[in-house]
């Protein structure tokens, strides 16, 4: 198994990011020295040129490829074309750039929502192109999955060692609370929150509040990813999660709980519902020796107090 070193040059795409920045924490703590970053306006993953350059001078070893444009449903379904356009040009530049300078390795990061909206649970790696997307996420998830099949296609015509993970729903620090653009489960952190702090009687929920979804922390997703840069060498995609999910209405009660807000759940049926489940099959991880360490209730605590922290201290 290739195995990276403490002094390997590792370049980490998107290291501001909830799974760049858990994914260089989790480097550093474990004595990694030479961990390579550049901010979105040190250099522009989107123009070609500036990346190639970039990999021209600096000739990293390894490469995190956690760079992207994200959102919840409202931002994934709104700017369709600048999440197909930017995603594409993110990854094609990063991937065919660690190519051209003999990158020994590198990680893709995707996402649960490449695979098919109605697709059996849970959600197996091979389902994958079975069947039509959801379509609020479908620019997104169409270069995720461009991304995988480059990853492939560069492994079948030039012999590189490009590995492909997908992430369930991910939490942790550095997430976007932003109530237009965040995901479902900050959204709900800083509704109750704010209702908390506001007295509020109610929370406004979007949709049914039946969909189910699995959350995995970021740190977990890190430790995972570092996992397989050691112990993962093969073609197509592996699942990173919990294998555990729960209805959006259990969601928001277990973060209600945690924030201590005793309101009501109002639910706006005039919001979309997204998928209605999305659960990943975790077997081929675990087949490779890994499993998530911490807990939703657990992981959502420490991210509460976080985001109070961050509120006191901006």
């Amino acid at each position: 198994m290739m195995r990276m070193n403490k002094f390997d040059k590792i370049y980490i795409a998107g290291h501001r990011g909830m799974v760049g920045s858990a994914i260089h924490r989790n480097l550093a703590n474990l004595g990694y020295e030479n961990i390579l970053t550049r901010t979105s306006a040190q250099l522009d993953l989107r123009t070609q040129e500036a990346v190639n350059e970039f990999f021209e001078i600096e000739r990293p070893a390894y490469v995190f490829l956690a760079a992207a444009r994200v959102g919840g449903i409202h931002a994934n379904n709104t700017y369709r074309g600048q999440f197909l356009y930017e995603n594409l040009m993110i990854q094609n530049n990063v991937i065919h750039s660690a190519y051209a300078t003999g990158v020994k390795k590198l990680l893709f990061l995707g996402s649960s929502c490449i695979y098919p909206k109605l697709a059996p649970q849970p959600l197996k790696e091979e389902y994958l192109l079975t069947g039509p997307l959801e379509y609020t996420n479908e620019p997104y998830a169409i270069a995720k999955i461009a991304g995988i099949k480059l990853c492939d296609a560069y492994r079948d015509q030039y012999g590189c060692n490009f590995i492909s993970v997908m992430p369930t729903n991910l939490y942790g620090p550095n997430d976007n609370y932003d109530l237009e653009n965040a995901h479902v489960l900050p959204t709900f952190i800083r509704k109750f929150h704010e209702a908390k702090i506001s007295g509020a009687k109610e929370v406004v929920i979007w949709g049914s509040g039946t969909p189910r979804r699995e959350f995995l922390h970021a740190d977990d997703l890190a430790d995972a990813c570092v996992y397989l840069m050691h112990n993962y060498n093969e073609a197509g995609l592996v699942n990173i999660g919990t294998g555990i999910d729960l209805t959006i209405t259990d969601l928001a009660m277990l973060v209600r709980d945690v924030v201590g807000f005793t309101g009501e759940l109002v639910y706006d049926s005039s919001k979309p519902d997204g998928t209605p489940r999305k659960l990943m099959d975790v077997s081929k991880l675990t087949g490779l020796g890994w499993t998530f360490k911490i807990s939703l209730r657990e992981g959502l605590e420490k991210v509460y107090k976080e985001y109070q922290s961050a509120l006191t201290h901006p």
